[in-house]
């Protein structure tokens, strides 16, 4: 299948030719989403849904028809697979040859853009047009295996939308093997083709509307699974606990959820509960009053107070600390706290989205975690599947790092081979859907041509170091003293070896402060260590 989109310069004439070169000029406009071929015996409804699915998603573009021949009444008869147009064209109505805008471009097999507020040669299709809201139109040859079968049409709401459209020819690129000649006896194009893609895989999932949630890119049963959650979840203000490995995007799957939410004119803030030290998390979520501590020079808002109305996401919640986590569940309870040095009492209305990679159910079991926070936390669960367990998507988002990669490089990749695609596929993917984007960036960026070239080595000596899909192989374990000590080592600089006291590292460790001294000295432990 072929179209003939042409550069138009003015409205209501036709477009000058253009070679071959003009395609890669024009990318950033209108990208090749029509170059596989379609087979004339896949039936009208497949040829509709094809057409409409592989045409590049242009905001100007509101709706799309096609008219296709009919010998018998010589006429051409529109079908409408995409948007709205006036009731003539949605009924069915053919449009003779000798009158009408299909016409012209059938019989000139040239483009034909028109204004519908202008246009006098079509005076009725003009009208009709206008008081469904349409102000431009463009008329384009429709050819498949060289033989005209119709006229596709294009519409819009804007008056100038096809001045500057760039409309290019667009083919199957064809080579001495691929010529009708040249197939064996019996052959068609189709098997051809056919045999010719399983040497080589083409770039040719594209992301359509319906596998793009948010900023989220799947199509897998899986993931659509958890955009139905989202939505369902989203209206409400119940706080949502995430969980997944790292890289699988949960980080938006929170933004999904608030963008969805009745709070999404409000501020999003994010936590990252692991980035952030201990010692500094108290201050960094609830805030302090000048004086609280040594270096508090000012009152500072912490991010429950800067969240007030909106949706707070905390990041990696299975590392807040112990010590941190009942003012927490008081926040999540009475959605009320103090600041750090102050007596008085704040309150905040924040929805809490709450993330992590950690298996919080086994931290409660190992008294790491309080069981009561997390039955606050686990109001609607929502787990991410790895990238692993939805292999299908893997295609689509190769596809989607390809394009914003070699878009923002000024680059054109265009296709990857398919043993390529076969390892991509076959790798466990540890850092999940992060590790495929920054592994697809690095490729694109050792790519010259036109042909993706993926580092595939360095996968499988990534492969070599994993024990399981998702977990690096486990260290050297280490001695219950060897233990001990770190454990005691970290407490110590986490209150900057203050030993005693309420806040001091026996307090912390749930021991005295004479026993927590004979430990150091029995280990071996001194500041000067630090």
């Amino acid at each position: 299948m072929k179209f003939n989109f042409q550069h138009g310069q003015e409205a209501g004439s036709p477009a000058p030719a253009t070679d071959g070169t003009d395609i890669a000029a024009s990318a950033a406009t209108f990208k090749d989403q029509v170059a596989n071929a379609l087979a004339i015996d896949q039936g009208l409804p497949r040829f509709l849904y094809e057409l409409a699915v592989r045409l590049p998603a242009e905001p100007d573009i509101q709706a799309l028809c096609v008219w296709l021949y009919e010998p018998v009444r010589q006429a051409t008869r529109p079908h409408v697979p995409l948007g709205r147009l006036p009731g003539k064209l949605r009924n069915g109505t053919g449009f003779p040859l000798e009158d009408s805008i299909a016409a012209r471009v059938w019989q000139e097999q040239q483009p034909l853009m028109i204004n519908t507020k202008a246009e006098t040669r079509f005076p009725g299709f003009a009208r009709d047009l206008l008081e469904a809201g349409i102000e431009s139109f463009c008329g384009v040859p429709l050819m498949i295996a060289n033989h005209r079968i119709g006229v596709l049409g294009l519409a819009s709401t804007k008056a100038d939308a096809f001045c500057h459209f760039k409309l290019q020819f667009m083919q199957r690129a064809s080579d001495a093997a691929g010529l009708p000649g040249s197939l064996p006896d019996g052959a068609s194009p189709l098997d051809h083709d056919r045999d010719r893609n399983k040497r080589t895989f083409y770039l040719e999932e594209q992301v359509r509307p319906e596998d793009r949630f948010e900023d989220i890119i799947g199509r897998s049963a899986m993931i659509h699974a958890v955009f139905d959650q989202v939505r369902i979840v989203a209206p409400t203000d119940s706080t949502v606990l995430i969980l997944g490995e790292t890289g699988t995007g949960k980080e938006l799957i929170a933004r999904a959820i608030h963008h969805r939410s009745s709070r999404s004119n409000r501020a999003l803030v994010k936590v990252n509960c692991a980035a952030i030290p201990s010692g500094l998390l108290e201050s960094e979520l609830f805030g302090h009053e000048r004086g609280a501590f040594t270096g508090a020079i000012a009152r500072k808002i912490g991010r429950f107070e800067l969240a007030n109305g909106g949706t707070l996401f905390l990041d990696e919640i299975g590392d807040i600390p112990r010590e941190l986590q009942p003012k927490l569940l008081r926040m999540l309870q009475e959605q009320e706290f103090e600041r750090l040095g102050s007596t008085q009492t704040t309150r905040v209305d924040v929805r809490i989205v709450a993330a992590t990679s950690r298996a919080l159910p086994q931290m409660v079991a190992n008294r790491e975690f309080r069981s009561d926070l997390y039955y606050r936390l686990n109001v609607f669960p929502l787990r991410l599947p790895a990238l692993r367990e939805r292999p299908e998507d893997i295609p689509l988002l190769v596809r989607h790092f390809v394009d914003v990669c070699a878009g923002r490089m000024n680059k054109q990749v265009e296709r990857v081979s398919k043993e390529a695609m076969a390892v991509l596929l076959a790798h466990p993917w540890a850092g999940n859907v992060r590790e495929l984007q920054n592994f697809i960036e690095r490729a694109v960026i050792l790519s010259p041509g036109k042909v993706l070239r993926p580092p595939l080595a360095e996968l499988q000596q990534s492969l070599d170091g994993l024990d399981a899909p998702g977990q690096w192989a486990a260290p050297r374990a280490l001695t219950l003293k060897d233990a001990e000590r770190d454990h005691i080592f970290q407490a110590l600089a986490e209150t900057n070896w203050v030993v005693g006291g309420p806040k001091g590292a026996a307090a912390r460790l749930g021991l005295k402060r004479t026993t927590l001294l004979s430990k150091m000295e029995r280990l071996g432990i001194s500041r000067a260590q630090a």
